[in-house]
């Protein structure tokens, strides 16, 4: 395969509302990931602030706008706060699988009770079974589905409680989508469990980032993604370590997903 042949074409979609802050136009720049190299493309994309959706690989490229900056927790030098501490502590008695990217029944039917309760009338809210397994299977990169699961019993397998799409790149660990049982009452926190429960993974195999998507400073729908310091920002000079002055300074009115 020769460099030219390898090298991806890049398009940009037609400006739409934008789902983060209103008022705006979004707009995005997206290639195609498929064949032998995608993986590669995958990485080197990422580290430049690109995400993945299925076989497609993209970032915003707003005009007059640049408010969504890529976030990536540098997982050997996380150390967890007294809170933080106490919610692995709490959710200890999970067993966690990294399974093959293959969508289930029991998958769908807690993205739907997820959606139903953090995100009702929301993009994701209208899909069905056919849109999840494509979410979950069309992805030419090395992919899993981590899932979290209540203590087993009699040896039947416990209940389901959350799952994470996840990438596993050269550098780390890329938290695509997550979802979780989010009743505050039986769960508290899981949600950022399952964010540490990432980081202590990448860890564990070498890996020195976990990425997070993409963050909007002052949006407090946002602010979880700054919990795990140290955490890098990706700017005109490259990646940075932010500082907290910069995660909480300059308060914006914005409408955000918890996803990005």
């Amino acid at each position: 395969m020769t460099a030219l042949s390898r090298f991806p074409r890049f398009f940009v979609t037609s400006p739409s509302p934008c789902p983060y802050l209103p008022g705006k136009q979004e707009r995005k720049i997206f290639t195609e990931l498929s064949g032998q190299h995608a993986g590669e493309l995958n990485d080197a994309l990422g580290r430049i602030g690109f995400r993945r959706s299925q076989s497609v690989a993209y970032r915003p490229s707003c005009a007059g706008c640049t408010a969504c900056v890529s976030v990536r927790v540098v997982a050997g030098e996380f150390v967890p706060n007294a809170t933080q501490r106490k919610l692995i502590r709490r959710h200890s008695d999970l067993e966690i699988t990294a399974c093959k990217p293959w969508a289930t029944q029991e998958q769908f039917a807690l993205l739907q009770r997820y959606l139903a309760k953090r995100h009702p009338g929301g993009g994701m809210a209208a899909m069905d079974e056919n849109d999840y397994a494509d979410m979950v299977e069309q992805s030419p990169v090395s992919s899993y589905v981590i899932e979290y699961r209540e203590p087993s019993v009699n040896g039947e397998r416990g209940r389901l409680v959350g799952a994470c799409i996840t990438d596993q790149q050269a550098d780390g660990l890329s938290m695509i989508y997550s979802f979780f049982d989010a009743d505050e009452e039986a769960r508290p926190g899981l949600g950022n469990f399952i964010i540490m429960e990432h980081i202590m993974r990448s860890c564990a195999a070498g890996l020195p980032y976990v990425y997070l998507g993409y963050w909007v400073k002052g949006s407090e729908r946002m602010s979880y993604k700054t919990r795990y310091r140290p955490i890098e920002v990706l700017g005109p000079a490259g990646w940075s370590l932010l500082a907290d002055e910069e995660a909480f300074s300059m308060p914006m009115r914005a409408r955000v997903t918890e996803t990005a």
